[in-house]
């Protein structure tokens, strides 16, 4: 008896040691060589199990002890402060995980050494302007920016969102309780939805809506195509947004009606060698532009709301700077002039995005293996920026979880405030998030108030960060 039970423990513990060491034979090992002749070595760390890599610590921390900045300071602990990066295993992709500034830096900026490639970078399509290289990439990026950072669409574009605002803020006080999560999606997909592609309220775009909801869903899973899975899902959402975007494409070559939208200026644009974009490049640019704005609009704007009830004081400045704002305008809508003369509105556009980690994490693939610091980042290995890491880091701001608008009267140091990316894989649309944040606020401020219904509800972090609730508040007018 006591034979077996013996041999019982030493099977489980060799099976136990295997599962264990698995991934580190497998990827690690084959490595030496390498890192000798680069005269470099791995970074420390730990490549997970068979299959799964560390993706249950990585959901561990996320979602269930909601504290992800534990899982760096988890490594931190066990591998030292000063190392700035560590090696595992995410997204089915052997990878280095990078959480200090100067090192998240320079792998942004380095966009030869280090390509951007999400791992589901299928949920946008492999022409998405996130997805390309090289001068095409700059090409489709230039035009993005020009359609919504320019000073001259930004005053536009102020101009033509803030009625959708009032209507939006005038439907939520007659509802009572409204959660804004999902609330402000709405708002943003209507007007994004016709400035992109001059899709009019109706059950079209409610479809759509619902088929870019799907989509976001699966953009930040783990991408395993597994019926049931959010990343299986998205794809399947995306089938159905590009049949939708390709019977409006045929429909516009055949009635020949210039719409003068983004979607008509797509199609008459031209690659490097003179030849129309395709189908699939406008379509997964156009998907891209929807899906990031409303997204990134919802999310800022919801957080702002978020961070302000439970931070009274900032509240209170905000209004105070707004009301005056009004009185001088005699309840007029705002310009783009007008909002920059908000210091106060725009430190707390500041604050909201630096707390609120929308876009906390980065991806980069080694085109070659590169020696970082004396560590050897492996060719064809994955290197997750952790950007949220230096957002919330206390060696960065002082108190960093503490809503402080007043922090921004002290320029940010180069590389703490790496929102949007860097150099020339940066957002084209920071601009237009920025200035909607802005217009929101001051919109908001000066004739409503609200109060959160779960003050104390569960933050969940993936796939991007929100309150458990979809933050469900009770709106009245001031």
């Amino acid at each position: 008896m006591l034979g077996t039970i013996l041999a019982v423990g030493l099977v489980i513990a060799v099976i136990g040691w295997s599962l264990w060491w698995w991934n580190e034979l497998w990827y690690v090992v084959p490595l030496k060589g390498r890192c000798t002749k680069l005269g470099a070595k791995l970074p420390p760390g730990h490549m997970g199990l068979p299959f799964f890599g560390e993706k249950l610590a990585f959901f561990w921390y996320f979602n269930i002890l909601r504290r992800p900045n534990d899982f760096i300071n988890s490594k931190r602990r066990k591998y030292g402060d000063n190392v700035g990066m560590y090696r595992s295993h995410l997204y089915k992709s052997p990878i280095i995980i990078a959480c200090s500034q100067s090192i998240i830096k320079r792998v942004a900026q380095s966009s030869e050494e280090f390509i951007l490639e999400w791992p589901t970078r299928e949920v946008l399509g492999l022409h998405s302007v996130s997805s390309l290289l090289g001068d095409h990439h700059k090409r489709i990026k230039s035009f993005i920016s020009n359609a919504l950072n320019s000073p001259e669409s930004v005053r536009r574009i102020v101009l033509l969102v803030q009625p959708h605002i009032a209507a939006a803020f005038q439907s939520w006080a007659q509802k009572g309780k409204v959660k804004i999560f999902y609330e402000m999606k709405k708002v943003a997909f209507v007007y994004i939805g016709k400035y992109v592609a001059s899709f009019e309220a109706g059950l079209e775009l409610d479809t759509l809506e619902q088929l870019i909801l799907g989509l976001s869903k699966g953009h930040r899973a783990h991408p395993r195509k597994i019926p049931g899975t959010s990343y299986y899902h998205a794809l399947q959402c995306r089938k159905r947004i590009v049949e939708i975007f390709m019977a409006e494409l045929e429909k516009r070559r055949r009635d020949g009606n210039n719409k003068n939208d983004i979607m008509d200026q797509l199609m008459q644009m031209k690659d490097g060698q003179g030849e129309y974009l395709s189908d699939k490049e406008v379509i997964d640019n156009l998907i891209t532009m929807i899906y990031f704005s409303t997204h990134a609009m919802a999310h800022s704007v919801a957080w702002s709301l978020y961070f302000l009830y439970k931070f009274p004081q900032a509240l209170q400045k905000l209004r105070d700077e707004n009301m005056k704002m009004s009185m001088e305008k005699h309840g007029e809508y705002i310009t783009r002039d007008d909002i920059s003369k908000l210091k106060y509105t725009n430190k707390v556009v500041d604050e909201t995005l630096r707390m609120s980690g929308i876009s906390g994490l980065f991806f980069r693939t080694a085109t070659d293996d590169i020696n970082l610091d004396g560590y050897m980042i492996p060719k064809g290995w994955k290197v997750l920026l952790f950007v949220r890491y230096i957002h919330t880091d206390p060696e960065n701001y002082e108190d960093p979880l503490f809503f402080n608008p007043d922090r921004w009267d002290a320029k940010s140091a180069p590389g703490r405030y790496p929102l949007f990316g860097y150099g020339q894989r940066s957002c084209p649309a920071n601009m237009l998030m920025r200035i909607y944040l802005a217009v929101f606020l001051h919109h908001i401020s000066i004739g409503y108030k609200w109060e959160l219904q779960n003050p104390n509800a569960r933050i969940m972090y993936l796939p991007t960060p929100k309150p458990a609730d979809g933050l469900e508040v009770s709106f009245t007018k001031l």
